[in-house]
């Protein structure tokens, strides 16, 4: 029990820190979501761009042909994509891994999911990501930080309709 005082001290030295840490990581925050809303505010006034009711923004790149099959938010589909910041630092890319991506548009980031529903086979997009619907407060690991806009160019290669489909009101729970 001699030392007791010592666990408190660096308990509470521990916990300072923490707070420091904590407070400047904030302030990274809110810095980090004025520089995004900044960008989306900019970059809505851009040539081709269109703007969501969810804030999302796209340009569409290139159209494919008329009547080809768009996704709902369980099929299965095929994308070649590039993920970067604004600063243009890629975080990763399916192109340059020469392997397409295969997912649902449910198991994706939500500006994916809400992009994907409107594309169809062939199209070419750039999507412009507001935090709120990327990864938002907590980033995605060393790459993303917190607050991040992220830019996607995305190819919808195929798609691969799975039953029952996902455009519904609502999900059956029994």
């Amino acid at each position: 029990m001699r030392f007791g005082w010592v666990s408190v001290a660096v308990i509470g030295v521990l916990a300072l820190a923490g707070c420091n840490r904590d407070a400047a990581g904030g302030a990274d925050l809110e810095a980090n979501a004025r520089a995004a809303a900044f960008f989306m505010e900019s970059n809505a006034k851009a040539d081709g761009i269109q703007t969501l009711p969810s804030g999302l923004q796209y340009r569409v790149v290139q159209s494919g042909p008329s009547g080809a099959a768009t996704p709902d938010r369980n099929d299965l589909v095929r994308v070649d994509y590039e993920g970067a910041l604004t600063d243009g630092s890629v975080f990763d890319s399916s192109f340059s891994r020469g392997q397409p991506y295969v997912t649902t548009a449910e198991q994706v980031v939500p500006g994916w999911t809400e992009a994907l529903q409107r594309m169809k086979v062939g199209d070419e997009w750039m999507l412009y990501v507001p935090p709120a619907l990327g990864y938002g407060e907590r980033g995605q690991g060393a790459d993303i930080p917190p607050n991040s806009v992220l830019v996607f160019r995305i190819k919808l290669l195929d798609v691969a309709p799975v039953p029952g489909g996902g455009r519904g009101v609502g999900l059956a729970t029994g």
